[in-house]
């Protein structure tokens, strides 16, 4: 089979395809092949050594959303060869999806709708349940509570803002004002141009703000919270020092560890068999352009998510 892998650190001219001999499938593993790859920024960052080497160091295969069809199972009921499926295998640890075969734990895999083509079901798994995590199990986002998106231009924003709406919030998203119509087409209720406007002077009494940014957001977003407030974060989760700021005033601070949670990706599922949510592709790549790709990833602030196909 063909893996895209790297012998360095670097820009995305270090990745390249080489054949590789088929990964075998473990007892309540099976074997995909792989249709589709959603590719992510942290695959960006971890490419070039921007990021704690969670793969070590090259020679190693980057990836983890996949969308593909079963083609053998090891003693797992859960799948038959010809299941489509998709899902974020064994995330943090490797996965190698940039690759045309991917043996992955039948658990963290579910059932592709019909819906969804393999292109948007391999952009969903890891922005869907960072979303969803950060929302429903960690937010704890209810019927007419307050939810503030920061970045709702973005993958793990846009795919955030139908996830509150679908549990009754009344959503704010920020977002440059290019992305206004992008972000208000997700359902949106008021979106904050940040290139123009202080967020901490435009809202008050939020219930929950899932930030997705960085920098210096998570903590100015401690203005707009009311008390008992909720700030979900996906980028400064091990910052002891904010969680302390937070406790100090009375909110609570909660960092997103993603993991390949079965029942997220069904309540993920769920949405979407109900039209209640969808993923924005902005492109889709063959697997020989995977370097183009990831110049797009290098120059950030995208709209949704990059795709290569198989």
């Amino acid at each position: 089979m063909r893996v895209i892998t790297q012998q360095r650190l670097g820009g995305p001219e270090v990745l390249t395809i080489v054949d590789a001999p088929e990964p075998q499938p473990l007892p309540t593993e099976v074997l995909v092949r792989v249709k589709a790859i959603g590719l992510n920024p942290l695959e960006a960052l971890l490419r070039a050594g921007e990021f704690p080497p969670m793969l070590g160091r090259p020679p190693f295969v980057l990836g983890w959303d996949i969308s593909g069809v079963v083609e053998e199972g090891s003693l797992t009921w859960r799948f038959r060869p010809g299941d489509e499926v998709f899902g974020m295998p064994l995330f943090p640890r490797a996965a190698s999806a940039y690759a045309e075969f991917v043996s992955a734990p039948a658990l963290h895999l579910v059932r592709k709708p019909a819906s969804l083509s393999h292109v948007e079901a391999s952009a969903l798994p890891v922005v869907g349940l960072t979303a969803w995590q950060g929302l429903v199990d960690l937010g704890g986002v209810s019927e007419g509570d307050r939810v503030l998106v920061h970045g709702g231009g973005g993958g793990v924003g846009h795919v955030a803002i139908q996830i509150a709406k679908a549990l009754g919030a009344h959503v704010i998203a920020t977002a440059s004002g290019s992305k206004r119509k992008f972000v208000e087409g997700f359902g949106a209720d008021e979106v904050i141009d940040y290139t123009a406007v202080d967020f901490t002077g435009a809202v008050r009494d939020i219930d929950v703000v899932l930030d997705t940014i960085g920098g210096d957001t998570a903590e100015r977003s401690l203005d707009v919270l009311r008390p008992g407030g909720h700030l979900v974060t996906a980028v400064a989760e091990e910052d002891s020092g904010l969680a302390a700021k937070y406790e100090a005033a009375g909110m609570r601070f909660s960092g997103i560890a993603v993991d390949p949670d079965p029942v997220a990706l069904r309540g993920l599922v769920e949405l979407v068999e109900q039209g209640r949510l969808r993923v924005h592709v902005r492109e889709t790549f063959p697997f020989e352009r995977v370097a183009d790709a990831h110049r797009l990833l290098d120059g950030g602030h995208l709209r949704g998510k990059l795709v290569l196909t198989v």
